[in-house]
């Protein structure tokens, strides 16, 4: 494909810049040579317009509500495949056959353990540290356990270092939860797959034998293949930011964990799950929609609208009727999502989120799931980052092996004082 160009005018300077078109989406315009040419800089905080890198993993068109993993639409795979599938597909950049797949899941499965050591490295926490935390530093003590794992240069490790942290990252989140709550910690078992073994080291206790309800593993399954990643999002660059410098895949993904925390990120659904309790019933809706309408009103309906997607977030759909297979199985009459589903109802049909745009995301509907399941709301995220740990890894990993990556640096516009002379203290 011949080279494109386009002229842009800064100030009184005219540059030639290339123009790059990716296989979707928007072209962009190359700025790297853009200071050198000018002596200027880009602003753009948040990076809402800025392409940081070239990725082949996953693509969101968020004016048509599409969300790609390696160009299979997100629908597809959470309906038909399932998240060890979803895993190979993200790192491998193609679906696996069936002996492929064996061999995978066969590799996975035996990684799921942790070392003895890691038991004793929890009791260093207080019971109540939010499981967050607890996984910012456990993972990130995976680099002390694995030294065999961690030479990003080396192809072999690479791929050891990505099977263990999908393997065993389900076990240290189960560990978590399990310490919260002061029961023992259960180890993996290998003849049940990946979202069963953790359902299973969440809530099984030694003084009962603890049977796996299908259905609500293979609603996690979906969730976590709905999760598994999401372009260039906070943590996932904070992934790609951290691996410039070189560190250690195991200290990259406990910097994506740490990202993730944030309730503007990973908390969401929880954010959702209080405003639902907030409005209570039905019949307070049309007062919640009306302080949602007033911009004097600090009150915001969470949920919905989202910073990529201006239309339905494909997941969403997915999601609600994934939270209707759960709720139906367990025979739970939750009013939250009565409540949820007339303020869809009438938020999809009143004008003013018409015309913004304001459709359901995943949020509104997987924080009433996984209530539902007896997941306490501190762990929502910690199911997160299990989710996305495989993106985050796919992510990694092809930046590592870009021989054009370079180490992140942003450049700022500085706005403090201008160069100043020192006055020493005995002259002030």
């Amino acid at each position: 494909m011949p080279e494109k160009n386009g002229l842009f005018t800064i100030g009184d300077k005219t540059v030639n810049l290339p123009i790059k078109d990716g296989t979707l989406g928007p072209s962009v315009a190359d700025i790297r040579n853009l200071y050198a040419e000018t002596g200027m800089f880009t602003f753009d905080p948040g990076f809402s317009a800025t392409a940081s890198c070239e990725s082949k993993i996953t693509f969101i068109d968020g004016e048509e509500g599409v969300l790609l993993y390696r160009g299979y639409p997100i629908e597809q795979l959470a309906e038909h495949g399932d998240f060890l599938e979803t895993c190979y597909l993200l790192l491998y950049g193609e679906l696996p056959s069936a002996a492929e797949k064996a061999n995978f899941d066969y590799r996975i499965t035996r990684h799921t353990m942790v070392h003895e050591q890691m038991a004793r490295f929890f009791q260093g926490f207080r019971r109540d540290a939010h499981p967050m935390a607890v996984m910012v530093a456990s993972v990130g003590a995976l680099s002390a356990f694995y030294h065999d794992s961690t030479n990003i240069a080396d192809p072999t490790q690479r791929m050891v270092a990505s099977t263990r942290m999908i393997a065993k990252i389900p076990t240290l989140a189960a560990m978590a939860y399990k310490y919260s709550v002061g029961q023992p910690f259960v180890y993996p078992k290998n003849d049940l797959d990946y979202t069963s073994n953790f359902l299973r080291m969440c809530f099984a206790v030694p003084c009962e034998e603890y049977k796996v309800n299908p259905v609500l593993s293979r609603a996690l399954d979906r969730i976590f293949i709905l999760h598994a990643d999401h372009e260039q999002n906070a943590s996932t660059s904070t992934v790609r930011l951290s691996g410039s410098s070189g560190a250690n895949p195991f200290a990259c993904i406990a910097a994506g964990i740490a990202s993730l925390w944030g309730p503007a990120h990973g908390g969401a659904n929880e954010a959702v799950l209080k405003m639902l309790s907030e409005i209570g019933t039905t019949e307070r809706i049309p007062q919640f929609i009306a302080r949602a309408k007033d911009k004097n009103d600090p009150f915001r309906l969470m949920g919905f609208g989202h910073r990529v997607y201006k239309n339905y977030d494909p997941r969403a759909k997915i999601m609600q009727r994934t939270t209707r297979e759960v709720l139906d199985e367990l025979g739970v009459k939750d009013d939250l999502l009565d409540v949820a589903l007339e303020l869809e109802r009438i938020a999809l049909s009143d004008d003013y989120f018409i015309e913004k745009k304001l459709y359901p995301n995943i949020d509104f509907y997987s924080g009433i799931t996984l209530k539902a399941m007896n997941f306490p709301v501190a762990m929502f995220t910690v199911l997160f980052a299990v989710a996305r740990t495989v993106g985050w890894i796919a992510q990694w990993k092809e930046m590592i092996e870009d021989q054009g990556s370079r180490i992140g640096r942003p450049r700022q516009l500085y706005t403090g004082e201008k160069q100043r002379d020192y006055v020493p203290m005995s002259k002030r």
